[in-house]
């Protein structure tokens, strides 16, 4: 008998292969391919018919794996002809880099059981309300979007909601945006369910990854808390998914196989029919607009836990307070900041800049320090003594010959954490000040690091957006914004969206336990409406204007997107390349096509960009065309072309 197998490769179609075994829709099976063997699953589609004729190999072995359900196979179909990527790439995000596991002993699991616990926590009138809504809503295929001020103990209410889910025997995901997240979150989970939880992301270990998939496509794993890879694990029985801080945008996967997590989780909720829950302080425009076709239930949390109140807002006008010399910190703020310490309030100084300095040149040949491989400047980091691209990890040394004469002489323009740590230092060189970022949070120490700022061991840190994202704090009470002007520029299409979503977050770290707090934002515009867009309570004044824009201008969610990016190393060839398939597509394809155009970062990783972008109606049509399309164009040789459904960023 034959069987359509498919492998987690390239490939965007199953091969067939013979077989004696009693073998099913998703059942494992080890067959030759080329010279090696390889894993495949049976599929639910057969391989196209082939002019050729080949001989059919068969297959070695069936694996003692539990077989993937029908409904993960559907979703792996529609999410590659979505994303336009291969079924054979999709396969592999399911699999362990292609590689399944067979059991493990039961000793392995049980670290992950959950325990029939009585918690101490009680909810709210407005808590159970919402917990009511949700569970009443949770059958069958349908989203429920949970949506609380940051405080108001949203955790708690999806936690008993998944508490129910559990009971009947099913398996429940909670997917986080951020790595950085999951070590007071697996605290919080453990407080909760009195068991430790499978927690899956990159920076975890190969023997972990394999218990953990075993463990769920086994059923014998309840509840896997992961990054974006998560969604695609093999649940055996999923039940709910649930999508924390789903606003966030580090849910969009930009490189490799390029998705969006969230949508692709409502779409996975779709195909299991099964409900899913995003929680939120501030949706995303699209979930705001389901939400307002009523395509999307909602749930509300209008006041903090145990009515701690939200935060004073106060803005520092730097054209009317002096500051010093290379100075990013005005005198009003140090005399504020002098008033919080003494009330024993822990402070955070907020710039959305890692390093010490962003631009590096030399006063005496102008040369400016720029990446090698990337069109882009090169950030100095003075803890590392190095300059650094953050695009593609190069790394030099600061010093240098200069052009002129001796040593080059440096100018550094603009802030980053490392030098607004070194000015608060000098202006509070009695306290203890800490750097909260990217750079100093992935390491071992950060369990450490954390529990001091939880126990106010450290008085004064100074973070990146890393400190908004789902952290409690219980003393920080004064948050001071350096460059509110800053992070307001720019040309991206959800950089209003971005900040209002981010100072709502960052807003909601201080006065979680009932002391008076503030923010104060230092500006040199005050008549920015930026400001009191997003200090203002209601998050859906914003929103409700950014749809009247985005629905005018025929920008998402009112349109679908999709950006074509080229990458050559010549950059004449690459020109010319995108101008021959940019003719190609025009008038065979559902949409418009806008450009060819320069990216923004031109080069990157000694690539040259060049970007098509797409606007079409909201169905698969734009998709399916695509997809027949793009197969039949021979590219030249050393072209790349990399497709990003539904972008939100356009560097």
């Amino acid at each position: 008998m034959q069987f359509p197998i498919l492998l987690p490769n390239i490939f965007n179609h199953p091969f067939t292969y013979e077989s004696n075994l009693n073998l099913s829709i998703g059942d494992f099976v080890e067959v030759p391919f080329g010279t090696s063997k390889k894993i495949g699953v049976v599929w639910n589609e057969l391989e196209k018919k082939n002019e050729k004729n080949f001989k059919i190999k068969k297959i070695i072995k069936k694996l003692d794996i539990p077989k993937l359900n029908i409904k993960t196979l559907k979703f792996l179909n529609w999410f590659s002809e979505y994303n336009l990527i291969s079924k054979g790439m999709a396969l592999k995000m399911t699999l362990l880099s292609g590689k399944p596991v067979e059991k493990f002993e039961d000793k392995f699991y049980k670290v992950f059981q959950i325990e029939k616990k009585k918690n101490s926590y009680q909810l709210t009138k407005d808590q159970k309300v919402s917990l009511n809504e949700i569970n009443n809503s949770n059958q069958n295929f349908n989203v429920h979007v949970l949506q609380g001020t940051t405080g108001s103990g949203k955790t708690l209410v999806y936690f008993e909601a998944l508490k129910s889910v559990l009971k009947n025997g099913y398996q429940g995901l909670i997917m986080l945006p951020e790595i950085g997240l999951t070590n007071q979150f697996e605290k919080k989970f453990l407080e909760f369910f009195g068991t430790e939880p499978a927690i899956w992301h990159s920076g975890i270990s190969k023997k972990n990854k394999e218990i953990i998939w075993s463990g769920i496509v086994t059923g014998k794993i309840k509840v896997v808390i992961g990054a974006r890879s998560s969604l695609f694990l093999p649940f055996k029985k999923l039940g709910l998914i649930i999508v924390d801080e789903e606003h966030d945008q580090s849910y969009k996967q930009d490189e490799g196989v390029i998705y969006n997590a969230r949508d692709m989780a409502i779409s996975r909720a779709s195909f299991e029919n099964i409900p899913i829950n995003l929680i939120t302080a501030v949706p995303s425009v699209e979930t705001f607009q389901n939400i307002k076709k009523k395509k999307y239930r909602l749930s509300k949390l209008e006041n903090r836990y145990q009515n701690a109140s939200l935060p004073n807002y106060e803005i520092i006008d730097l054209n009317n307070t002096k500051m010093e010399k290379h100075s990013w910190i005005s005198n009003e703020i140090i005399e504020k900041v002098n008033v919080h310490l003494k009330k024993k309030d822990q402070i955070l100084f907020f710039l959305n800049r890692r390093g010490f300095s962003p631009n590096v040149l030399c006063k005496k040949c102008c040369n400016t320090f720029s990446c090698p491989n990337c069109s882009i400047n090169l950030v100095y980091h003075k803890r590392r003594e190095n300059l650094l691209c953050h695009y593609c990890g190069y790394k030099t040394y600061l010093e240098r010959n200069c052009k002129k004469d001796g040593k080059c002489e440096f100018i550094f323009s603009g802030p980053g954490v490392e030098r607004i740590s070194e000015e608060v230092k000098k202006k509070f060189p009695n306290r203890i000040v800490e750097i909260f970022s990217s750079d100093t949070m992935n390491k071992k120490s950060s369990k450490d690091k954390l529990e001091k700022i939880i126990n106010n061991e450290i008085e004064i840190l100074v973070g990146t957006q890393l400190i908004s994202k789902g952290f409690h704090f219980p003393n920080l009470n004064c948050i001071v914004v350096i460059d509110i002007d800053l992070s307001s520029n720019g040309h991206d299409l959800r950089s209003a969206e971005k900040n209002l979503q981010l100072y709502h977050q960052l807003s909601g770290r201080a006065g979680r336990t009932g002391k008076s707090a503030t923010i104060y934002f230092q500006s040199y515009n005050t008549n920015n409406n930026m400001i009191s867009d997003i200090t203002n309570k209601n998050p859906e004044n914003f929103l409700e204007k950014e749809i009247q824009i985005r629905k005018i201008n025929n920008l998402p969610p009112f349109q679908r997107f999709i950006s074509l990016i080229l990458t050559g190393d010549n950059e004449n060839e690459l020109e010319k390349e995108a101008l021959k398939f940019k003719s190609f597509l025009e008038n065979k394809i559902n949409g418009k096509i806008l450009g060819p155009v320069s990216a923004p970062i031109f080069r990157l990783k000694r690539k040259y960009r060049i970007r098509l972008l797409i606007r079409g109606l909201k169905t698969l049509k734009l998709q399916n065309s695509l997809a027949k399309l793009i197969p039949k164009y021979k590219f030249t040789s050393g072209i790349k072309l990399s497709v990003d459904v539904d972008p939100i960023s356009f560097n």
